[in-house]
């Protein structure tokens, strides 16, 4: 057996499908980085928006790919949004697509001060519209609608019918478990 310090350890591509471009892994063998857990800052290609990107690498016949598993609105971000004089609804909910069971959690920001009817009215109206649409959706789509905003901006136009909103974002959504798709016999 070998002795861990004499294995030689070197860079190997993993595909990233959100990003459309491959990131570099240290790693002995393709094998070792099979499961691990990648973290991405996604804040450059999403022109300033602080989003966290995590992935699991995948190793298929030597290729590495990786499947999302989260992508997050850093708290830095929704801190500088936040101003005096407005108010905020968030909510956290399961719901699940076509391919696994995810946690979404969307945060919304109105432009003035509201009531608490109207603040749960947009929480409800948010909660129906976000489970209407994941539901008939794979995990892959999602992810990357959440990253070109489409998902967001369908939702912003939706609510503005109830109170208009300075800010309307999925602030996490995560995979929690997966699902099993049966083969067609």
């Amino acid at each position: 057996m070998a002795n861990i310090k004499s294995i030689k350890k070197k860079f190997f591509e993993v595909r990233v499908p959100l990003t459309a471009s491959k990131i570099h892994v240290y790693g002995s063998n393709p094998e070792a980085l099979d499961g691990n857990v990648i973290k991405l800052d996604m804040s450059k290609s999403l022109r300033g928006k602080n989003v966290e990107l995590r992935a699991r690498i995948i190793n298929k016949n030597g290729e590495l790919e990786s499947t999302p598993l989260s992508l997050e609105v850093m708290q830095s971000y929704i801190r500088r949004a936040i101003r005096n004089g407005t108010d905020y609804v968030e909510d956290s909910f399961e719901v699940s697509c076509k391919d696994a069971k995810l946690r979404v959690k969307p945060f919304l920001l109105t432009r003035k001060r509201v009531s608490r009817p109207v603040l749960r009215e947009l929480r409800n109206q948010a909660r129906k519209y976000l489970e209407a649409y994941i539901t008939v959706r794979t995990l892959e789509e999602i992810f990357s609608e959440i990253t070109t905003n489409k998902i967001q901006r369908d939702l912003s136009l939706k609510l503005k019918k109830v109170y208009p909103l300075a800010l309307c974002e999925i602030r996490k959504i995560e995979k929690v478990e997966e699902k099993k798709i049966q083969a067609a016999a």
